[in-house]
């Protein structure tokens, strides 16, 4: 992003996805370039690799939770940073080819997201109907707008903008389950100084507990609680090398650069063996919890000078 190259930045595609929309959030079409990707996990890789400057990719839905895919592969390789965060409303349209009813339907294409928000209004209209999994919430979409005949499905579950854009008739609207969905996206790119706290701001962690004991959760749980850090969202993920072994994905309220988070961070490397920072930015959703007494900065400040005085010979 230099020497006025337009900036590039990988998302799920094709054209019209839920991901598309975060990214125009983010940076408009003229402002860089859209590098369509086939899943979160290539879109992630191609800005570790250099392919692509920055990514948007989903982290979670307010239905189905965190997005898996994007928490793992941002839990293992080459460290990257969470640079933003915007907030998408979820809705989905049944749409197909044009002399296509919704009595027609047998097999739905859909993203499994997008299907377990559809699965109670599917149920009831659909009873019968097969679910064909999809990469995107717009890659059945695409298909259907060529011109191969057989495609395995008959209809797709969309987002509602790519049943123009594709060419499609709206077979059924307003499908999904909960009115109010919301999926969260975030940007991802690699590691550099951490910008300063705006006063409304999550960290990103990946954290493994100290031991498989009683009371490690309890333990790794203290270092934010005795620092008045709240915790926003809470994941536990499998290590994947034996049964029973987790790592916990975990959105905090605040920024490294205060006191009280950084001193739970300071007690996470302490007693657990593994910590990862995703990065201190902007929230855009719920807002900040209120401190509590003790856990401001001017207290965690006060309490060291009162120890440093200690050791220079004061006796209260």
């Amino acid at each position: 992003m230099t020497g006025g190259t337009l900036p590039r930045y990988a998302y799920l595609g094709p054209a019209g996805t839920f991901t598309e929309a975060a990214l125009r959030q983010v940076v408009g079409p003229d402002e860089a370039v859209y590098l369509p990707q086939v899943d979160v996990v290539s879109a992630i890789e191609a800005v570790r690799s250099g392919a692509a400057d920055r990514a948007v990719v989903a982290i979670e839905n307010s239905v189905e939770g965190g997005v898996t895919a994007t928490l793992d592969t941002l839990a293992t390789g080459s460290p990257l940073v969470l640079l933003q965060e915007v907030l998408v409303p979820v809705g989905f349209t049944v749409a197909g080819r044009a002399g296509t009813s919704l009595a027609d339907v047998r097999r739905i294409s859909a993203h499994p997201h997008a299907w377990a928000q559809c699965r109670r209004w599917l149920n009831q209209n659909l009873p019968h109907v097969v679910h064909v999994p999809a990469t995107s919430n717009t890659a059945p979409a695409a298909l259907l707008a060529g011109t191969e005949p057989l495609l395995g499905f008959d209809a797709a579950l969309v987002p509602p903008p790519a049943v123009d854009h594709y060419g499609l008739v709206a077979l059924a609207e307003g499908v999904a389950d909960n009115a109010r969905a919301v999926t969260r996206f975030v940007v991802v790119g690699k590691p550099g100084t951490v910008p300063p706290p705006t006063g409304a701001d999550k960290t990103t962690l990946v954290v493994h507990l100290p031991s498989n004991q009683a009371g490690a959760l309890l333990e790794m749980l203290e270092q934010f609680a005795t620092r008045g850090v709240n915790l926003s969202r809470i994941e536990s993920r499998p290590l994947g090398d034996a049964m029973g072994r987790y790592s916990f994905s975990i959105d905090a309220e605040g920024h490294i650069a205060e006191e009280r988070m950084a001193e739970a961070l300071m007690g996470l490397h302490r007693v657990c063996p593994h910590v990862r920072f995703l990065g201190s930015y902007p929230r855009v959703d719920a807002p900040l919890s209120p401190l509590r007494p003790g856990t401001f900065d001017p207290d965690f400040v006060a309490a060291r000078e009162w120890v440093t005085a200690l050791r220079g010979g004061r006796t209260h």
